[in-house]
């Protein structure tokens, strides 16, 4: 896990970014539900982080949660992702972070399915998917 800020500048990121992706990954927004075409992508493949291009889930830990965007029980590997305390809306829930870049990526909450129990809860947005025939 890099503890070390993200990489680039604000101005930076605005020119990488599109606006709705700078708005969720650096300004820890919320995309509205079901509007990302990743909620319902299923085929085998990598969802990487939209800023970095880190990897942080494998397909095989998708599933459907109904809650409007992509799910998944774990992430590609135990650094890829960090989780930090958010105590925003007047409630405490656990963000979840690109662990290279710190792109905000959504929440992780303890209602998922087996193995894990957990599920991550993330923008669409805030990933790219690679499909496994070009991985």
């Amino acid at each position: 896990m890099n503890t070390s800020p993200p990489i680039r500048s604000k101005a930076e990121w605005k020119q990488i970014l599109t606006p709705e992706q700078y708005r969720v990954t650096r300004e820890h927004g919320t995309e509205r539900p079901f509007t990302s075409p990743l909620n319902a992508e299923k085929r085998a493949g990598t969802f990487a982080c939209a800023c970095c291009g880190a990897p942080l889930f494998q397909s095989d830990a998708k599933y459907e949660s109904g809650s409007g965007w992509p799910s998944f029980f774990a992430p590609a590997n135990a650094g890829a992702v960090s989780e930090h305390e958010d105590r925003s809306l007047f409630s405490r829930r656990t963000e979840v972070r690109c662990a290279d870049c710190e792109a905000h990526l959504g929440h992780v909450f303890p209602d998922g399915p087996k193995p894990t129990g957990l599920r991550y809860c993330m923008n669409g947005v805030a990933l790219d998917f690679r499909p496994a025939e070009e991985a």
